[in-house]
């Protein structure tokens, strides 16, 4: 009698992406409606000049950071990326904080979307601004729309849950689609307008301008480090260099589309009353060109991106709630991977669970969380630079990790420095505590469950 054992080998993580998902991923995980819901806030910051040089000196300082994940997921090729990075040169305590705060400024965007969506549809169909069910900090949230956004996120979950080729090509032809009508509109705008609708050129000094738009650019920038969270998913084909390039390429990318969208919408319309438009990008449109099919045209990319944000934050939430677990920093039942999807279900349910529960409470509760998010991001970003620095011998690269940290640093203090308008107010320390006190009870039950 054979009493040898037949041992199974271990599920891992399906492997269908290439360059060109990686490239959607980290794109569309950036880019979301920001550009239609949030433009007038962006213009009473800075101006049409001061909002453009905001997105894009932002952008530049972040390409040593880009930089640095485009070497470390070559050299390290983990789902946990911020998580992995620091455990190889800082103790396990750091590499959860840093993946636990990390995950804050994706999981927070999956709600926001949701609730976006309903917002959107109601500008298009006003009867949905009908039924309200309950109010929170003044902003009703109405039965219609509460339902469009937990469906889509209920939509979201299901197709992760599925599988990761499902779920990136979707994310593909999504970003794609946006793109193509983002250059549609936009091609149409630069016919229409005067460079005189700029005037003036800045909100504020024209320090003051920059710096404001500054403070917001890690939140509309977080995405491009989504690439790898899924490292461990890529095709057997694919080589490691086509996740710098990913990477680079979507930070490029997306500094484009954000300076030159706000220079359309200003030229094309004063900005001055646009700063008091909820939905100034489409307002701005609509009244240059008297007409609703620009309008429409213009719902229909933010509509496309809000999804696309959603479906690529949702993934790299996921993953790394996926990671945490799997190293046991978390309950490690969260490590799970699905037997015949190769997703980690666990994690991807709990993500849904999550962004359905926020989503409840509506956009009024959501604002200061969101305000934490670039936060959240910088401090994610440092840590990955200085695990870099640790790792590397090599003098020119140390100085690359030297400016990410430098970088991530600047951003972290123009959020708290009192003396700095913009700084956190007491309802952002509140939103940034109660996910930190979470996280350190998860993780001392997590040592608990795995210690019994």
């Amino acid at each position: 009698m054979n009493t040898s054992q037949t041992s199974t080998p271990p599920v891992g993580l399906a492997r269908a992406m290439k360059t060109k998902e990686y490239f959607t991923l980290a794109f569309g995980t950036m880019v979301g409606v920001g550009w239609l819901m949030v433009m007038d806030d962006w213009l009473r910051r800075g101006g049409p000049l001061g909002a453009m040089l905001g997105f894009a000196i932002g952008g530049a300082a972040l390409l040593p950071i880009g930089y640095v994940y485009g070497k470390l997921v070559m050299l390290i090729p983990d789902a946990g990326s911020e998580i992995a990075y620091t455990e190889r040169v800082f103790p396990s305590g750091i590499s959860f904080f840093t993946g636990w705060i990390m995950m804050l400024a994706y999981l927070i965007v999956c709600p926001w979307e949701a609730v976006a969506i309903g917002k959107i549809l109601a500008y298009i169909f006003p009867g949905l601004n009908s039924y309200p069910l309950y109010s929170i900090a003044g902003k009703a949230v109405f039965l219609p729309q509460l339902a469009i956004g937990l469906g889509l996120v209920a939509f979201i979950t299901w197709m992760n849950y599925r599988g990761i080729r499902l779920s990136s090509t979707f994310q593909t032809w999504m970003t794609f689609t946006m793109l193509a009508l983002f250059a549609l509109f936009g091609s149409f705008g630069v016919g229409h307008g005067s460079i005189h609708n700029w005037l003036p050129l800045f909100s504020h000094s024209r320090f003051v301008s920059v710096i404001l738009i500054i403070q917001v650019v890690p939140y509309f920038m977080t995405g491009f480090e989504s690439v790898p969270k899924c490292a461990e998913e890529a095709d057997a084909s694919f080589r490691s260099r086509g996740f710098f390039n990913a990477i680079l390429l979507a930070l490029a990318v997306g500094v484009l589309f954000y300076v030159s969208v706000i220079g359309i919408v200003a030229y094309i319309y004063p900005w001055q009353p646009l700063t008091t438009q909820s939905f100034a990008t489409a307002f701005a449109f609509e009244h240059a060109f008297r007409a609703r099919w620009i309008v429409n045209l213009i719902l229909a990319a933010a509509l496309i991106s809000l999804i696309k944000i959603l479906n690529g934050n949702f993934i790299a939430a996921s993953r790394l709630l996926f990671s945490l677990g799997r190293r046991a920093l978390v309950n490690p039942a969260l490590g799970k991977i699905h037997q015949v999807n190769h997703t980690p279900s666990v994690s991807v349910w709990w993500i849904g669970i999550v962004s359905a529960a926020a989503t409840l409470l509506g956009e009024a509760i959501l604002i200061p969380i969101t305000e934490v998010g670039s936060l959240a991001s910088a401090i994610g970003w440092m840590a990955a630079c200085a695990a870099f620095y640790q790792l590397s011998s090599k003098r020119r690269l140390r100085a690359i990790a030297i400016a990410g940290i430098g970088v991530t640093v600047l951003l972290v203090l123009i959020k708290i420095i009192p003396q700095i308008p913009g700084h956190f107010d007491l309802a952002e320390y509140i939103a940034l505590g109660v996910w930190l006190m979470l996280g350190f009870v998860l993780h001392q039950s997590g040592r608990r469950g795995n210690s019994g």
